[in-house]
């Protein structure tokens, strides 16, 4: 037994020492065709400077690494396209959709669905997320896993995680299983009107959320014939943003009908999910209250193929999953046009982890420029979270989440799926 703690405590101290070697002293990038701040044009022959995780400096030209001291660490880009870290603002790191999930529920225990989201974490940060959103997972094993990344005891993506708020029988409920299944696995964060709404928010600050996420309609894989219309009612939306800014937290809602849009707009909330049937009268409230469009047009492309070459899944959710899935780009394209604000979001868990940036290829074949799309997943991700001043772009002072590819996506959009280099924080996870 000696021998066994021993080993173990040499273990932590090694990993605990590759861990700070990690990211002492300088690195230097040297990127051949460098986007710093995707909405501007790109530039060659550059030098981002890392010191301690962070950017100290961008410079023109191909820095001597001699020039700041003998440990100077050279990551040699100069054949790539290099841009700062994606961020994927709707993700559920717990799960993937597939036959199997009701088999999972019953037999994976909450820990071992921990070590698998951080397995599904791995897999988006490899492909050039470094910052997602969870916005609907068991909220204590997500807000662990944010704060083991945060502390770096594991590795991940740097997660922003949600508490989730809904009403009964409405799509953030439990549904598909016998009565007294369903009377366990109800969350104390369901409501039934607006103060009871307002208690429910609160739980979920109290606990650990960084945001609130809403359900205002109904949803695709909600076991029941109920639609994708408005479900939470005006004051039950209104009592959750209200008590949620109170302490400081932004509201996302999941919206797919047009009503639930709308209402959800006239709530206050910072940013709509799917916006499937997003309208001429959502357009307006968009623009008006500077509200996010989280679009996830991955999602609805995967749940349509899903409802018709498989059949795990019931016919309510095969009905929508195929109304749902048909709707989606036409009615996005539609809000890009009219200039609604845009940030990039998968519904990663319903798609497969890792394949996120098949969403840039839907939103480039729904109309959207790859500039904008790249600011989607940067720039625009970044003031979704309020995290501006240290994500989104690669400038000093900033945290050095950096990726690279072979080919721009600039001339061709599918090369956000083959990344190459993928550092965070200073630390590179694939090279």
């Amino acid at each position: 037994m000696k021998s066994i703690l021993k080993t173990a405590a040499a273990t932590a101290i090694l990993s605990a020492a590759f861990s700070t070697t990690a990211l002492a002293g300088v690195k230097l990038i040297h990127a051949g065709e460098l986007l710093a701040v995707p909405g501007n044009d790109p530039v060659k022959e550059q030098t981002i400077v890392i010191e301690n995780g962070k950017i100290k400096e961008v410079r023109s030209g191909y820095a001597d690494p001699a020039a700041y001291g003998a440990d100077t660490e050279v990551v040699d880009l100069k054949n790539s396209f290099v841009m700062p870290g994606m961020m994927d603002m709707h993700v559920h790191l717990q799960g993937e959709l597939g036959p199997n999930n009701d088999s999972e529920s019953l037999k994976m225990s909450d820990q071992l669905v921990a070590i698998k989201s951080q397995h599904y974490g791995m897999l988006t940060l490899k492909a050039g997320f470094t910052t997602v959103r969870d916005v609907g997972s068991n909220p204590q094993y997500m807000y662990a896993l944010r704060d083991g990344i945060n502390n770096g005891w594991v590795d991940g993506p740097r997660i922003i995680a949600a508490g989730g708020v809904g009403i009964t029988g409405g799509h953030a409920d439990v549904s598909g299983m016998k009565p007294d299944l369903m009377e366990k696995y109800t969350s104390k964060a369901v409501c039934d009107g607006p103060f009871d709404c307002r208690r429910a928010t609160r739980h979920q600050i109290k606990y650990g959320a960084d945001l609130i996420k809403i359900t205002s309609t109904g949803g695709v894989l909600t076991d029941r014939a109920t639609g994708t219309g408005q479900q939470m009612e005006a004051d039950e939306l209104a009592e959750v943003v209200q008590a949620a800014k109170r302490m400081g937290r932004k509201v996302a809602s999941h919206a797919h009908q047009e009503d639930g849009i709308i209402a959800a707009l006239k709530a206050g909330v910072d940013s709509i999910e799917h916006g499937t049937y997003t309208g001429p009268e959502a357009i307006k409230l968009f623009k008006k209250t500077g509200a996010y469009l989280v679009p996830t047009l991955i999602a609805g492309d995967t749940v349509k193929k899903m409802a018709t070459s498989s059949d795990f899944m019931s016919p309510a959710i095969k009905a929508k999953s195929i109304e749902v899935g048909s709707s989606m780009k036409a009615n996005f394209e539609k809000a890009y046009k009219a200039g609604v604000k845009i940030a990039f979001g998968t519904d990663s868990g319903v798609s497969k982890h890792g394949t996120n940036a098949y969403e840039a290829v839907l939103m480039n074949e729904a109309g959207m420029k790859p500039m904008d799309i790249l600011k989607s997943a940067t720039v625009n991700a970044a003031d979704l979270i309020d995290m501006s001043a240290s994500l989104g772009t690669i400038e000093a002072g900033k945290h050095a989440d950096i990726i690279a590819m072979d080919e721009s996506p600039l001339q061709n959009i599918k090369a956000l799926m083959d990344v190459d280099f993928v550092m965070k924080g200073g630390k590179v996870f694939k090279d």
